[in-house]
């Protein structure tokens, strides 16, 4: 129970109703406290309190005050006699509840196995579902020690079951090249591979970031890739597993050497690191696309500076243009059979015009021209290495009609 409590909640909580008030009856001064504290504290939270000072102080006052009994009067109150647990029992008679069976227990931790760790694996969580089950079920919830011991048999039960589970769905081929895979590969030191030249990467370099943008960066990310793939674990193995709980498997199989991985039993070594490749294979896949992004951003702004770095030294942005057009179409009409130096100059200068014909070079579709020449010769130069890997190894899909004929081309590709 929360040990600091706002008036508001306590008149709320903690406020005897006529019905209630009869229960407590002719007692004596101190039962009549005590049995008033255990009655509101079992209401509140559908189990008696371990001890004395589980109750917050705030509560006995408030309760004391209700009854024009003094505070002092609850630390008499005998805690072990059949005198408490009388009153315990006519609490649990009144709000129709009954004391916890182990067949009660055994029931409720099948349950949080079967519709609560599944969604989330949270120790708290599955004990405070736990113990809105027991409400739920007019049972006296157990002892906070019991409750720990309910929640930690239900992660034990579910992840055994889980791991087998999982181990039952791994081909054989699929377990051979885990097993080589974190047996080899962590005996090469990652400083010594060159990704460019072997076809697999040790198990620290899967599991790295991929860094900055680069050849050597999206060639290892590919490589990554194409190394899990060959461990050939079905796409659907995890689809109705929630990420948090994939993710702490995961980083179990990361923390944990090689060898710590082949001690532990079967089921539990593979699904780690199916689990660990799996993820893996998600977020390496993520990686490329989002490099791909970054590439095509980045040609395309540097073609962009390129051009604009070419033209910024003669361009001159030209004022007042609509005022220029009409005086020189005014002109034009006026003198239809003029020569264009004695027609145009003396009214638009021929350093205006030249500024006019920059200025559209510069911003309307001679400058767009420019920046997609740059853009194809800086893909041809350097990009080329890159992009048709990434093309190649991510397979694209689209329910999206507009998208289609872009998707249509990548397939093609």
């Amino acid at each position: 129970m929360k040990r600091n409590w706002e008036i508001d909640e306590l008149i709320e909580y903690f406020t005897f109703l006529p019905n209630e008030l009869s229960l407590i009856g002719n007692k004596t001064s101190g039962n009549r406290l005590g049995f008033s504290v255990l009655f509101k504290f079992f209401q509140y939270e559908a189990r008696f309190p371990r001890n004395k000072s589980e109750i917050p102080k705030e509560i006995i006052l408030f309760i004391s005050k209700q009854l024009n009994l003094n505070p002092s009067l609850f630390d008499k109150y005998d805690w072990t006699g059949r005198v408490i647990k009388y009153h315990r029992a006519q609490i649990r008679d009144f709000f129709k509840f009954r004391e916890a069976t182990a067949k009660d227990i055994d029931n409720v931790t099948e349950w949080l196995c079967k519709h609560v760790f599944y969604h989330n694996a949270d120790i708290d969580n599955l004990k405070q579902e736990a113990y809105n089950k027991f409400r739920e079920l007019n049972i006296e919830s157990p002892t906070p020690d019991r409750m720990n011991r309910i929640t930690k048999s239900a992660i034990f039960t579910y992840e055994n079951q889980f791991f087998q589970e999982t181990f039952n769905k791994l081909s054989k081929d699929t377990l051979i090249k885990m097993d080589t895979l974190i047996k080899d590969l962590t005996a090469y030191d990652e400083n010594e591979i060159d990704c460019r030249q072997r076809d697999f990467l040790s198990f620290s370099q899967l599991r790295a970031d991929p860094g900055r943008i680069g050849l050597e960066s999206v060639f290892k990310e590919i490589i990554k890739l194409k190394t899990i793939r060959q461990i050939n674990i079905p796409d659907n193995l995890f689809n109705n597993v929630p990420q948090k709980i994939l993710k702490k498997y995961k980083q179990r199989a990361v923390s944990e050497d090689s060898r710590e991985l082949r001690r532990h039993p079967e089921p539990l070594r593979y699904t780690l690191l199916a689990a660990f490749f799996w993820l893996r294979c998600r977020e390496i896949t993520d990686n490329l696309i989002e490099l791909l992004i970054q590439i095509i951003h980045r040609i395309g702004v540097r073609a962009e500076r390129k051009v604009e770095k070419e033209f910024i030294n003669d361009f001159k942005r030209v004022n007042g243009k609509t005022n220029i057009l009409f005086r020189m179409a005014d002109a034009v009409l006026n003198n239809p059979e003029g020569i264009i130096k004695d027609v145009l100059f003396p009214i638009v200068s021929e350093t205006t015009l030249n500024s006019l014909v920059k200025e559209f070079k510069t911003t309307g579709s001679a400058y767009k021209q420019k920046v997609y020449t740059v853009m194809r010769s800086s893909y041809a130069n350097h990009y080329r290495r890159m992009i048709p890997k990434i093309l190649d190894i991510i397979e694209f899909r689209s329910n999206n009609d507009v998208h289609k004929p872009i998707y249509r081309s990548l397939r093609n590709y």
